[in-house]
């Protein structure tokens, strides 16, 4: 909106020389979240942005955004680019611009541990409460599924917890992040539906603006940083 321009033209001029503002969630271990210790954005994709950006003479400055705020960010030019557990999805596709993949995974499933059912796709869940973090892919594929009692989340953390506590009868989301919460963080009743198939196994990406002129550059990079920086980060991370 026109309203937003000056603001935004203020946010741009304030980067330093040669530096990106990176937008990440804080709640998606282990693609990106904030380190107890230090108060700062660590995680796979926050490496994986990083050694980009330092293989195309860049830096970037990290900060934390919910996950449902990170594309109205960039596309107001509060941020430059997405270093985040956010899928490629052709919705999304339509208002920012994608790099080339770097890495793909799809949903999982969590029950209670004493949960003994067999649930080897959504369809098996149809008469379950739902939980799904708010502003993601799987909410869409939940509703797809004909699954109508969804109950959303701002993050994967908040779905294990609920379900433990009896709340909501199965939580979806990222497999990846689910499996790194079972098994680092605290002990739950909870566990992995290892049967489970999602419906679709999405790209991750960085992501930045509709036609920015570095997206070329970035592609490049991951195509040259994909048989050696990105993975031993992924190895790092236990994603690969």
């Amino acid at each position: 909106m026109i309203a937003g321009l000056p603001l935004a033209a203020c946010a741009r001029q304030s980067r330093a020389p040669g530096e990106l503002w990176v937008g990440s969630s804080p709640t998606g271990v282990p693609f990106s979240f904030v380190d107890p210790a230090t108060n700062e954005l660590t995680g796979a994709m926050i490496d994986i942005a990083k050694a980009v950006l330092h293989d195309v003479g860049l830096t970037g400055d990290y900060r934390a955004a919910p996950f449902s705020a990170l594309i109205p960010s960039l596309t107001t030019d509060r941020i430059d680019m997405i270093a985040a557990a956010m899928q490629r999805t052709p919705d999304r596709a339509r208002v920012v611009d994608f790099s080339t993949r770097v890495f793909s995974y799809g949903g999982g499933l969590v029950v209670l541990s004493d949960d003994r059912g067999t649930y080897p796709a959504l369809s098996a869940i149809r008469h379950m409460r739902v939980g799904a973090q708010v502003g993601t892919r799987f909410i869409d594929q939940l509703h797809g599924a004909g699954i109508g009692r969804i109950k959303t989340y701002d993050g994967l953390g908040e779905i294990v917890r609920d379900l433990a506590n009896g709340r909501i009868d199965a939580g979806y989301g990222d497999a990846p992040i689910l499996r790194y919460q079972l098994r680092v963080g605290p002990r739950r009743l909870v566990r992995m539906v290892e049967e489970f198939r999602p419906p679709v196994e999405e790209d991750l990406c960085l992501i930045v603006a509709k036609g920015d002129p570095l997206l070329p550059r970035l592609d490049a990079s991951i195509v040259r940083l994909r048989e050696s920086r990105i993975p031993e980060i992924l190895r790092h991370w236990e994603l690969g």
